[in-house]
This record gives C-alpha cells, sequence and structure tokens, in this order.
C-alpha cells in the first residue's frame, strides 16, 4: 500500500517536470516563505504545517515561518491568505472549517472557489468518536442508549461554532438519533481540554487529538468515523462495525496559494509538496500521527472543494447549523 502511494506521488512530480511546469525553479522561493495556519498552535493543523514547513526548508534552502494566525473558526488566518499578494510567498494550510464557513454564511467572507489556487490535498485524518470515561459506556451502542435515555442532559465539545468538530458532532447527533447539548470553544485544543476536565463529555475529534489522552485513559475511543480502522489505535473499532454504518467524518489538511498566483510558481509549491510527502521522513511523521500521507493535482483539490460545500450545506440544512449572528 505505501509503495503504490509512493509511486503515484512520484508518477505526479515525474509527470510536472516533463510538462515543464517547474519554469520557477530557478528563482523561486529567493526569500522566507509564509504558511499561515489558522488555528492556535498545538493542534493537528498546526502539527502537520510544521511538518511540512520543516521539509520545505530543506528542499528549498530557504525558512518557512508557521504563522498561526487563530480565531473565528479559522476565517482571520484564511482572510490573510486571501488578502496576501499572490506571489507565492504567502501559502495557507485549510481543511473542512474554511468551506464549512462558506456552506453556513449566506454572505461568505471569502469564496473557497474564487479567492485562492488550489495546491494540493497532503494528508486525510479520520475522526474517533471520544466520551469522558466518567460515562457508563463502554462501547458506542452504550453511549447511545445513555444519550437517549437522558436526551440534552450531555455536551459535545467543538473548536468553534460551525466548525469541523460542530458538523462531526452535528452528523454523530443525526445519525444517532440523539439530543445532546453543542458546546463551542475558541479552538479545538481548547475543545478537548474541556472534554478531559469533563466540562464536555463527547466530542467527535481527530486522531491527532484523541490519541494521546486515549493512550492515557483520560478519555474512551468508541469509534473510527472512517471506513478503516486507525493504525495508532486499531482495537477501537470502525462506527460501522460499532452499529453506527454511515458515521463517516475526515479531516483534510491541503495548501492553498491567493487567487492569481502565476501558473510556474504554483507548479513549483505543488512540485515541492509532492517531493517532501514522498519522503520516507515525512511520510513516517504523519502516519504517526494518524494521518494518511496522500498527494493530488490542483484540479483534484478543486473538485473535492466543490463536492465537499454541496454535503456540507446539506448536512447544515438538516442540523440547523447556521452562522453566529
Amino acid at each position: 500500500m505505501r509503495s503504490c502511494f509512493l509511486a503515484q506521488v512520484w508518477l505526479t512530480i515525474l509527470t510536472l517536470a516533463a510538462g515543464g511546469c517547474l519554469a520557477a525553479q530557478g528563482g523561486y522561493p529567493d526569500k522566507p516563505v509564509r504558511m499561515v495556519v489558522p488555528y492556535v498552535a498545538g493542534g493537528s493543523f498546526d502539527t502537520v504545517g510544521r511538518i511540512l514547513a520543516q521539509r520545505l526548508a530543506e528542499s528549498w534552502g530557504q525558512q518557512v515561518i508557521v504563522d498561526n494566525r487563530a480565531g473565528a473558526t479559522g476565517i482571520i488566518g484564511t482572510q490573510t491568505v486571501a488578502r496576501a499578494a499572490a506571489d507565492g510567498y504567502t501559502i495557507g494550510l485549510f481543511g473542512g472549517n474554511q468551506v464549512l464557513s462558506m456552506a453556513v454564511r449566506a454572505d461568505p467572507a471569502y469564496d473557497m472557489q474564487k479567492d485562492f489556487a488550489p495546491i494540493a490535498r497532503v494528508a486525510t485524518l479520520d475522526n474517533v468518536v471520544v466520551c469522558h470515561p466518567s460515562l457508563a459506556a463502554a462501547t458506542l451502542r452504550d453511549l447511545i442508549a445513555l444519550l437517549k435515555r437522558q436526551p440534552e442532559k450531555y455536551h459535545y465539545g467543538s473548536g468553534g461554532h460551525a466548525g469541523d468538530t460542530h458538523f462531526s458532532g452535528a452528523l454523530f447527533s443525526l445519525q444517532a438519533g440523539v439530543n445532546i447539548v453543542h458546546v463551542p470553544y475558541k479552538g479545538g485544543g481548547l475543545a478537548v481540554t474541556g472534554l478531559l476536565a469533563n466540562e464536555v463529555q463527547i466530542m467527535v475529534v481527530n486522531m491527532i487529538s484523541a490519541d494521546p489522552h486515549v493512550r492515557s485513559g483520560r478519555i474512551r475511543g468508541l469509534a473510527i468515523a472512517g471506513k478503516a480502522r486507525s493504525a495508532l489505535q486499531p482495537e477501537i473499532p470502525t462506527a460501522a462495525e460499532a452499529g453506527l454504518p454511515g458515521l463517516e467524518w475526515s479531516q483534510w489538511y491541503a495548501v492553498f496559494a491567493p487567487a492569481g498566483t502565476p501558473r510556474a510558481i504554483a507548479s513549483r509549491l505543488h512540485h515541492s509538496l509532492a517531493q517532501a510527502v514522498a519522503t520516507a521522513e515525512v511520510s513516517a511523521r504523519l502516519t504517526q500521527q494518524g494521518a494518511r500521507p496522500m498527494m493530488e493535482t490542483p484540479e483534484q483539490l478543486a473538485a473535492f472543494v466543490r463536492e465537499s460545500l454541496v454535503v456540507s450545506r446539506k448536512i447544515a440544512s438538516a442540523a440547523n447549523i447556521r452562522a453566529e449572528q
């Protein structure tokens, strides 16, 4: 499986090189590059961003600065990239929140399809249903039964209103047919801290954030919200295996540049990212975090964003998730 992945990545690199897409290689970058991560330090996006930044810096011989611009469920950092000069020296590491913001706002703060040049999705990460160990729920079926017996008694945390963990928790509620109270925090790390402190009892959160606390016993992992079990926690069943088929919600990590970035520079970025993800070191570091390394074309990323927006709008309508007024 890994050899197939590496072969696909290197085929992408060779195709780009053969097509002459590396015209900018001689000049770009000739100064530090800023990678905007629209979330607080210590979260999963920060972790993935720093893994990529280190490798890109080594490859380019230029500093790649991770700039954490948290706030408004990712909107502040995302706007920072949208408004930056389209010269390749400011890029962003975005994910589901950027699409979800568009799904719930009548007047979005940005347009993912118009304001950015898609470069590549570099990793995906399945979420896991977790609960505080004080709950009398050893399995996902136990948790659902408990929540049905006592509607609105328990709370689920998220990293912010209308963000990725809000949607994942809402999707769980819809599919399980339960009524649990949403508690938004100002960041995913703070939501996990709230779960550890029993301020909230449930989350559907990414494996990077959950894994160390599941291992320590401070939270309980009940089901992977994906098609396959996690290499980090292989004993945790998938949601389908645990009795809730269809609960699938993956977090994803993709690099974007401002719209209007010259094609040669965008191609250079894509080529460098493909090289980085193909290295044994980066691939292993991502895998150790529970992420699945990947590489796709800008066109594939653009199509994925379009499809995600359609799905997100359907969930927002069903769960009555709207932008905060």
